[in-house]
């Protein structure tokens, strides 16, 4: 990951705005309560954290990436920002965040274009969903199989992602109905912009 970002990491957000699709919708709907807490799993560059501190001046901001390179990015975005947004390196499928923010769970937890970079994301997700506090949620947008756009787009955007090791999760869905009925949670799914984008979110 570090040698993948260690120069793309300075064009990153200008490069992905155009097909990143739904992060901001999703930041739209996290709505945290005055004074909770929300952690972004893969925070990459930090540009998520910004906006959604903006948009939620009372709420609490923390974010983990695996790639030191990226994080970088992220703490220089951060400062740049005056926000009070906390930053730390781990891997999604086992990050304590007791040990690196002093809190085990959140009111608010997203990933954002990241579990199609984790090689085992079905754990990152689960891992995830024991992160978020009771009444809390979980949510996801991430790149979908544009069931609405046709087999040429699909294929282009699928064969250009994988030289990057980016890899649509088919049953995103399924896996995230599947943690919502094993803990008694609602699962809203969504496939927007023509399937370009999944969006999930678990309550």
């Amino acid at each position: 990951m570090d040698r993948m970002y260690r120069l793309t990491r300075h064009v990153y957000d200008a490069t992905r705005k155009p097909y990143l699709l739904g992060r901001d919708r999703m930041i739209s709907s996290l709505e945290p309560p005055s004074g909770g807490t929300v952690l972004e799993i893969g925070c990459g560059t930090g540009r998520n954290l910004v906006a959604a501190g903006h948009r939620y001046p009372h709420a609490r901001l923390f974010g983990f990436d695996i790639s030191a390179e990226m994080l970088k990015t992220a703490r220089r975005n951060v400062e740049r920002s005056g926000l009070d947004i906390r930053l730390a390196e781990g891997d999604a499928c086992v990050f304590d965040p007791e040990v690196a923010f002093g809190i085990a769970r959140f009111d608010r937890v997203y990933f954002s274009y990241t579990l199609s970079m984790i090689p085992d994301w079905a754990a990152a997700l689960a891992h995830g969903c024991k992160l978020v506090k009771d009444g809390g949620r979980l949510s996801v947008v991430d790149f979908g199989f544009c069931e609405g756009l046709g087999s040429p787009s699909r294929n282009l955007l699928h064969g250009w992602l994988s030289l990057f090791h980016v890899t649509p999760r088919a049953d995103l869905e399924v896996q995230m109905d599947r943690l919502a009925q094993s803990r008694g949670w609602t699962l809203d799914f969504v496939r927007p912009v023509g399937g370009y984008a999944q969006l999930g979110t678990l309550s």
